[in-house]
């Protein structure tokens, strides 16, 4: 009996132990849960968990002709594979003349090399920073950026889809005016 009772006791211990452990690799974060978004991707559409985020896949020929991309899209997002490409000096003006934000996702040199002619990519040294996506929006003279990381830097499904939540809820702000 004691047997039963002293394997039923630790048992009952392994039980609450592991029960009460936080994971250290995930926060519940909360979803995006505002209007539907328009947003233009450089790169293989994100994984995300909201429904109203509307993706469509475009082209840096596309990204050109930035004075359609306000009419068309409240933000766009340049992927890691595409970092390279983006740090083309023709592609400054769009940054800053197209009014609206670029995530530049898993930059580990920050937004200046997209948006200064003479500041290369390849050239910069990284900063650092731990961030997973680094936003910029300028209008007009003024710009402003902004810097998601992972939560405890771990990178797994569940904080990478909680960075993009966090970006939305920025844009839906710049939509609504708090950043003109």
């Amino acid at each position: 009996m004691r047997r039963i009772i002293r394997n039923a006791l630790i048992i009952l211990i392994f039980i609450f132990v592991t029960g009460c452990t936080s994971n250290a690799d995930t926060v519940d974060t909360p979803l995006y849960s505002g209007k539907g978004l328009s947003v233009g991707v450089v790169g293989e559409v994100p994984k995300v968990r909201e429904d109203q985020i509307r993706f469509t896949s475009i082209s840096f020929d596309e990204l050109e002709d930035y004075t359609k991309l306000s009419s068309n899209y409240d933000a766009v997002i340049i992927m890691k594979e595409h970092l390279q490409e983006a740090d083309d000096n023709k592609y400054v003006k769009v940054y800053t003349k197209a009014g609206i934000p670029f995530f530049f996702m898993e930059t580990t040199k920050s937004y200046m090399p997209f948006v200064h002619e003479d500041i290369s990519y390849e050239d910069i040294s990284d900063t650092g920073s731990g961030m997973y996506a680094t936003g910029y929006l300028q209008i007009g003279e003024a710009s402003k950026f902004w810097g998601y990381g992972l939560y405890n830097d771990k990178v797994n499904e569940h904080n990478i889809k909680s960075v993009y939540s966090q970006m939305f809820t920025t844009i839906e702000s710049i939509k609504n005016g708090m950043y003109k």
